[in-house]
């Protein structure tokens, strides 16, 4: 994977020796405050919970996982101190470090563990991660710092689950007997991570202090702050005077306003690639959207060349299905449809939509073809996309309306509950390509991830059949197949993969910008003490 990152001079250059770091002889040191820009507010601060990654940005700190990626995606131990692979894979044996302590002092035991899993697999618990927990044939404990995760077959993405749900760890004495979805530790949470929850003031901001206690060593940024600011062009000039020390850029934002000296003089800007897309998604339960020949004319009637360089300044590369050119499982597919309105046409007559009223909007049985696009505020990007689109159609006679909600409500009121014709989203993915909780048909339920409703019996067995073998070609295989199947059947319009954009202020160092992006080592980063007093007063 290529990663570029642009530095306060403008030019490429690695960051391991950047401006803001030569001649600091001083080394790292504790103290000072870092504010974070966000378009969205978290919606729950519990791991099993959280869908979102405004709250799962918060959950990263304040939690532990068992097991955490490096800068190359190599895995490390975090709660755990180290990990063995035994019987051939089908079982993980997990050596919890002891000096790992819940935010009340408590320490974390394999009870945690245990009592996490079951959590999970209640039915009562609304949680879109609960596949990765019942992969786990058994979670045997040894003693009260080592257990053994068991499975029935072989499975895949073990290590990568215990890095991300699986890996996840609810403090017991807190929360056995309760119920998560009333529990007050979703707004005020006691986790085991490098930072400890102070308060919440929904839609404005989170706060964060440094852990002292942490098993990996005190933070040395004393205060982390999450400042909600749902508009990017406001976030933007909160960026410029002060007010934040980091956002991720919009694309225009990194290619057109961050010329000017004083944003040079006092901010870093890197790009590089990440494992997210953005797409097009239809509700698959509307009639409307269930002829495969309807979603694939509006594949055919979208310009996503055009998407990508007017939209996204051409950061990024245009997406055919879920995962990005240059892994491993990628396939470059043949049934993904390219830009062709002629063929979009053809489809939709082929379908039973013509114009037969004359009244300019293409319609079959007496029904009109119109739908709406919902998207979430704050976002121009998803915005200007929709517009796009709905030009587009509108060429075919397809009319199309667009709604724009605040994410909060976007998240519950019309993703959780299913009402929407279309939404535009996106997703951020691991680099396993086990997608089950994303496209197989027992994933359709409240809040899973499948809440388009996609069903096909020969992807359900394939993302099984992906989970079951550690052989990377038959793997390969599997994955290849999955993607010649969503090219055809476009549950979604894959539209682009987006290059992550952030910038932070040029005070802070300790930034190692790796394959894992810059963030994975934040607990490292730090502040001089002359700077730490600076917030914010240029």
């Amino acid at each position: 994977m290529a990663i570029l990152a642009i530095g306060a001079s403008g030019c490429d250059r690695t960051p391991t020796a950047s401006k803001q770091e030569k001649g600091d002889a001083s080394g790292p040191v504790t103290g000072g405050t870092w504010i974070v820009g966000s378009i969205g507010d978290a919606s729950t601060l519990l791991p099993l919970l959280a869908t979102d990654s405004a709250s799962q940005d918060i959950i990263g700190l304040v939690f532990c996982s068992l097991l955490r990626y490096g800068p190359d995606y190599e895995v490390l131990g975090d709660a755990a101190e180290r990990y063995e692979i035994l019987d051939g894979g089908l079982r993980i044996r997990i050596h919890l470090r002891k000096n790992v302590r819940w935010h009340d002092g408590e320490p974390v035991t394999v009870d945690d563990l245990v009592f996490t899993r079951q959590v999970a697999l209640d039915p009562k618990t609304p949680t879109p991660y609960r596949s990765s927990f019942e992969a786990i044939s058994e979670l045997r404990k040894v003693d009260a710092y080592t257990a053994d995760y068991v499975y029935e077959t072989t499975y895949a993405p073990a290590l990568n689950d215990l890095v991300g749900a699986a890996g996840s760890i609810l403090p017991r004495h807190l929360l056995e007997g309760k119920d998560l979805l009333t529990s007050p530790l979703q707004r005020n949470p006691v986790g085991c991570g490098p930072y400890r929850f102070r308060r919440w003031e929904a839609k404005r901001e989170i706060e964060l202090v440094a852990n002292n206690d942490w098993h990996r060593g005190r933070p040395n940024i004393d205060r982390y702050v999450y400042r909600i600011i749902p508009d990017q062009a406001t976030m933007f000039l909160e960026l410029m005077n002060f007010g934040i020390d980091q956002m991720g850029l919009r694309p225009q934002q990194y290619a057109r306003q961050t010329a000017a000296p004083r944003f040079r003089d006092n901010f870093r800007k890197f790009r590089y690639t990440g494992f997210n897309y953005t797409y097009l998604g239809y509700n698959l339960t509307r009639p409307l959207f269930q002829d495969i020949r309807v979603r694939r004319a509006i594949g055919h009637a979208i310009d996503r060349e055009a998407i990508l360089k007017g939209v996204n300044f051409g950061l990024g590369q245009v997406a055919t299905g879920p995962y990005r050119p240059g892994m491993w499982y990628y396939k470059q597919v043949t049934a993904d449809p390219a830009y062709d309105p002629g063929t979009a046409k053809d489809l939709l007559a082929a379908a039973g939509y013509t114009d037969h009223d004359g009244d300019g909007v293409i319609d079959r049985n007496g029904v009109p073809f119109k739908f709406e696009i919902v998207t979430n505020q704050g976002n121009l990007q998803r915005k200007q996309v929709a517009e796009i689109i709905q030009d587009s159609l509108r060429k075919l006679g397809i009319e199309v309306s667009i709604r724009i909600v605040e994410w909060s409500a976007f998240l519950e009121e019309f993703i959780y509950k299913k009402r929407f014709d279309a939404v535009i989203l996106g997703w951020n993915t691991g680099i396993d390509p086990d997608q089950y909780d994303i496209w197989h048909s027992s994933r359709t339920g409240p809040r899973e991830f499948n809440f388009v409703g996609y069903r096909n019996p020969e992807v359900d067995e394939l993302l099984i059949a992906g989970r079951r073998t550690f052989d990377k070609e038959q793997r390969k295989a599997i994955y290849g197949r999955f993607q010649d199947i969503l090219a055809w059947e476009q549950p979604y319009t894959f539209l682009y993969i987006s290059d992550s954009l952030p910038a932070v202020h040029n005070r802070v160092r300790g930034i190692r910008l790796a394959e894992a992006g810059i963030m994975y080592n934040f607990e490292d980063w730090w502040i001089p003490r002359a700077q730490q007093g600076f917030h914010h007063k240029q």
